[in-house]
């Protein structure tokens, strides 16, 4: 690996065939600038170090979104944001594919908030800078998508699967203290 003040504070981990020309990609597979398996932890990356942290469709596959999520803030500095994107649980692909571990909602971060009631099961803490429940196209569902991102609570517990969305992005910023 490249020295450390070398490296990019853009860090995409999960690349697979599309890697980001302005990051550090990082996947078991494909032709990355780090092959590694993002279950095997730690990541052999520095620590707080990256201001952007990558994660497209690749949490759901992991064997522990806590894990994941404690080691992604681990290599961030303070304010650091963690981007990534999740199928919803109500969509098709959530379940269809094989390969996927984990089904996850809006609030499914906000475990690693503060103040949240569940918030005891991981000392690491970030702030939702963004979440929004993504639908395919067509007049219904944008309709739909207006909802559903106003009345999240309401649409997960009535009206995810009369209308399954696609996935859910997220952007959170690592808040800890300054390194």
């Amino acid at each position: 690996m490249e020295h450390q003040n070398d490296l990019p504070r853009q860090l995409n981990l999960g690349a697979g065939l599309c890697p980001r020309q302005d990051c550090w990609n990082v996947d078991l597979r494909g032709e990355p600038d780090l092959r590694w398996d993002l279950d095997d932890y730690p990541y052999p990356l520095p620590r707080n170090h990256f201001e952007v942290v990558y994660a497209n469709d690749v949490v759901e596959h992991l064997s522990s979104v806590q894990r994941f999520v404690e080691e992604v803030h681990g290599l961030l500095r303070p304010g650091g944001i963690l981007e990534m994107t999740t199928p919803h649980f109500s969509s098709a692909n959530s379940y269809t594919d094989p390969t996927h571990r984990q089904h996850l909602g809006y609030f499914s971060f906000d475990y690693f908030t503060e103040g949240h009631q569940w918030s005891f099961y991981s000392p690491v803490r970030f702030e939702i800078v963004k979440r929004q429940i993504i639908f395919g196209g067509g007049y219904l569902n944008r309709i739909v998508a207006e909802l559903a991102n106003r009345w999240p609570k309401l649409y997960e517990n009535r009206w995810a699967w009369i209308f399954p969305s696609w996935f859910l992005i997220f952007q959170l910023r690592a808040i800890k203290p300054a390194a």
